[in-house]
């Protein structure tokens, strides 16, 4: 029986020796291989013909970390930390309304979460800890390690979430800037940091529509996260 096949997607990064890579960190696709997935990689340049055709190949889609969302998509307050990666927003936003619209499962993690708020029609806080009132130091510093447990995060009774990791509260990493402000329509918040941040979003009556603000990646050690990876890809199985 063949496995699920999981797209993955992508950055352009220079490597070494300064030429254009696309590249994905290793942690995502490990995640995938371990909870029974085939991970592919999906380059961030494809013309929409092509993400097309490979989306109909595919059996799911990471949305991965990595840079910031442009403004222009949510009407966003302007700041000096943010970082856009256009090449990204290109594909991940038709990409995200494209898996919602037609049931394909999909999980977003750190910049994959914001993409789903956004891409859904919310909006987002540039920069947490200057717009966020009370916020917490959710952004990452040089010297944390990112298997860093930063905060709890409460989970929502009564959501998918809450259903698949099995806990009230767990215990995340957090190496973000930004989050959501604005909900999008039809989305549902299932989890929350200590100071409101909303920290997980799912899609109702989606076959598999999850996204998370943390890096479950890095917390393979956590059995709630293995049952995170383990739904995502059992539902992409099916």
């Amino acid at each position: 029986m063949s496995k699920p096949l999981i797209g993955i997607t992508a950055r352009i990064v220079l490597n070494a020796s300064n030429l254009p890579a696309v590249q994905i960190l290793r942690a995502y696709a490990d995640a995938v291989l371990a909870a029974g997935g085939t991970p592919v990689l999906i380059p961030p340049q494809l013309p929409e013909p092509d993400w097309h055709g490979l989306l109909a190949r595919l059996d799911g889609v990471l949305f991965s970390g990595g840079g910031d969302i442009g403004i222009e998509h949510f009407n966003g307050e302007p700041h000096a930390t943010i970082e856009v990666d256009v090449v990204r927003d290109t594909i991940e936003l038709p990409l995200l309304r494209a898996v919602a619209e037609e049931g394909k499962p999909f999980l977003g993690i750190c910049r994959g979460l914001q993409v789903v708020n956004v891409a859904l029609g919310g909006t987002l806080y540039t920069h947490i800890s200057d717009q966020h009132p009370n916020a917490l130091d959710h952004d990452m510093r040089d010297d944390v390690i990112r298997t860093h447990l930063a905060h709890p995060v409460r989970i929502e009774e009564g959501t998918r979430l809450a259903e698949i990791l099995g806990e009230p509260l767990v215990q995340v990493n957090s190496l973000h800037h930004q989050g959501i402000k604005d909900l999008a329509p039809g989305l549902k918040a299932s989890a929350y940091a200590p100071d409101g941040l909303i920290e997980a979003v799912e899609l109702p009556e989606h076959p598999f529509g999850l996204a998370v603000q943390w890096h479950p990646e890095w917390l393979m050690d956590q059995e709630s996260t293995r049952n995170l990876f383990r739904s995502f890809v059992e539902a992409a199985g099916q």
